[in-house]
């Protein structure tokens, strides 16, 4: 579970850490007042910080994408010229004023996702493994899918509710981490954890907390599945996107485990149950068509 964990917010979690070095480092030269003397002033840096290592990961995401993934940018006028004018046709009809870049990654999985800073900057990928198993109709009802996670503007809201949680653990694990170390000193004030086992303690639970704080974070990951499913109905058609799903569901178990692709897990379609389910960005693809069905468009 903790490699599962790691490998689907491992670097928000690595972000994280750095800012809470930084952030620790600050405090204990004095540039940053002391925990007990301001909880205020501190719960306002962990927002900075912790929103900032959430958007620097915003930032990045579709340059690492494309390079960990290994995503080749589709030429509009060359080969795929069908998918790109199938996105850019479903962006127009979502409102979206730039079309998104879009590419193939080699896979055998069936899936795609869609990244990128904001709606003017954006990236959808399909794995040729979905080209190859999908038709031209359940193709344009994931590729809707993923137009309407751009057009909702969902990178950005996911971000916003990751840099709260950011904000809160490292909060948390300052606050736990102060209590531990008043608790050591004597009358006097002596003793205590000291520099270097309060930082480790600092950062073990940042990654601790961060790891409770996942199954929130990814409730909301799943939410916005459900408003994607009919924001892809209402561009591709009800039909298709049920069709999309259902052919998905039919080949979830090509889901590609690579390590070169693991960290990607979470912006693809997955299913899984029980305990696994809490921190799923996906709800069950059973769930999700069911959903369609009964949802009036």
């Amino acid at each position: 579970m903790a490699k599962r964990l790691f490998l689907l917010f491992g670097v928000n979690i690595l972000i994280v850490a750095t800012l809470g070095i930084t952030l620790t480092l600050l405090q204990s030269f004095g540039i940053i007042p002391p925990i007990g003397e301001s909880y205020q002033g501190l719960f306002i840096f962990c927002l900075f910080w912790g929103t900032g290592g959430a958007f620097i990961n915003l930032m990045i995401s579709k340059f690492l994408a494309k390079k960990m993934m290994g995503v080749r940018i589709l030429d509009p006028k060359g080969s795929g010229s069908e998918i790109v004018q199938k996105v850019h046709a479903l962006a127009r009809r979502a409102g979206l004023e730039t079309m998104p870049e879009v590419g193939v990654y080699e896979s055998p999985e069936v899936n795609a996702f869609a990244t990128g800073p904001s709606r003017s900057n954006s990236l959808v990928a399909v794995s040729s493994g979905l080209l190859n198993q999908m038709s031209a109709e359940e193709t344009e009802g994931v590729l809707a899918h993923e137009v309407a996670h751009i057009a909702n503007g969902d990178m950005v809201t996911m971000t916003l509710v990751q840099g709260v949680m950011n904000a809160f653990v490292m909060f948390a694990a300052r606050v736990v981490a102060s209590v531990i170390n008043n608790a050591m000193r004597d009358e006097e004030g002596n003793g205590g954890l000291g520099f270097f086992a309060y930082f480790g303690v600092v950062m073990v639970l940042d990654v601790l907390f961060g790891i409770l704080a996942a199954p929130v974070v990814a409730g909301f990951s799943r939410w916005r599945e459900f408003r994607a499913d009919n924001g892809g109905a209402r561009l591709a058609g009800k039909d298709k996107m049920i069709a999309a799903l259902e052919a998905l569901q039919r080949n979830v178990e090509r889901i590609d485990n690579s390590t070169d692709q693991k960290a990607f897990q979470s912006m693809k379609i997955t299913n899984k149950s029980g305990l696994a389910a809490l921190f799923s960005t996906h709800p069950p693809l059973a769930q999700r068509i069911e959903t369609l069905r009964k949802k009036p468009l």
